[in-house]
């Protein structure tokens, strides 16, 4: 299990220099409404930490029960701050169920997806996009 200092340590590593954080991106996702970026889509849930040219840093929440809207993520990295249960509808279609444990990290190539918390505590991560990755 790594140490939040670890992971602190990690992101700052990945976001490249101080102040590129860009908050007027250009990226459609950023301003198209009908966007499928989850910090549009579920603003309730996905909360943007952190964005420059190279990572863009989300915290995602939830309760029980809960479920997101439909949205994607370029390549990203995960790490569970507490253990939960979900179940993942791929835009193809395959639904997968996911659990982790509180520690857990893990890389995706990118995927669209829904999201529902079919377990019996709330979901706590954070993902790390990667940007500029080719899926």
């Amino acid at each position: 299990m790594r140490s939040p200092s670890f992971i602190a340590v990690m992101l700052l590593a990945l976001s490249g220099p101080a102040g590129a954080a860009d908050p007027a991106s250009t990226d459609p996702a950023r301003t198209d409404p009908a966007s499928t970026d989850p910090a549009s889509t579920d603003p309730d849930k996905y909360k943007v930490l952190l964005d420059n040219d190279r990572v863009r840093v989300l915290s995602y929440e939830d309760l029980p029960g809960a479920r997101t809207r439909e949205h994607r993520h370029p390549a990203f990295v995960v790490y569970a701050a507490a253990p939960f249960k979900r179940r993942l509808t791929l835009g193809d279609g395959r639904v997968l169920t996911r659990e982790f444990k509180a520690g857990d990290v893990i890389y995706s190539n990118g995927e669209t997806h829904l999201g529902e918390n079919v377990g019996d505590t709330p979901t706590r991560v954070i993902m790390v996009e990667i940007k500029g990755v080719a899926p």
